[in-house]
């Protein structure tokens, strides 16, 4: 099962194990992560859910689609490494994906 790091909100990083073909959002707020909520359970329409890929990763998590980008853009938080992490499908090539959740809008 890959290894998923969270980062939360206070800089606390904690490594879970994310099961595949699962979301990045279902792995962390089945985790017990409550600063992600995550309102829309993963359909791409609330933001919710946004987090920052570390700089490593963000080739390996695939390319924004237009809804997520626009979401996104709702955001004040809005950096070049912001994902929402429902649109992030873990897969064993993303084994040790790091995340930060990002601060709340």
């Amino acid at each position: 099962m890959p290894r998923l790091i969270v980062v939360d909100r206070s800089g606390d990083e904690t490594a879970i194990h994310a099961e595949e073909g699962r979301s990045v959002m279902e792995a962390i707020r089945d985790s017990g992560f409550d600063e992600l909520l995550a309102l829309c359970g993963g359909c791409c329409s609330c933001a919710t859910c946004h987090i920052f890929v570390d700089e490593d990763w963000t080739a390996a998590t695939g390319a924004l689609s237009e809804d997520e980008n626009d979401l996104l853009d709702s955001s004040d938080h809005r950096g070049a490494r912001s994902r929402l992490s429902c649109q992030i499908a873990m897969t064993a090539a993303l084994d040790g994906l790091r995340v930060a959740i990002a601060p709340e809008d």
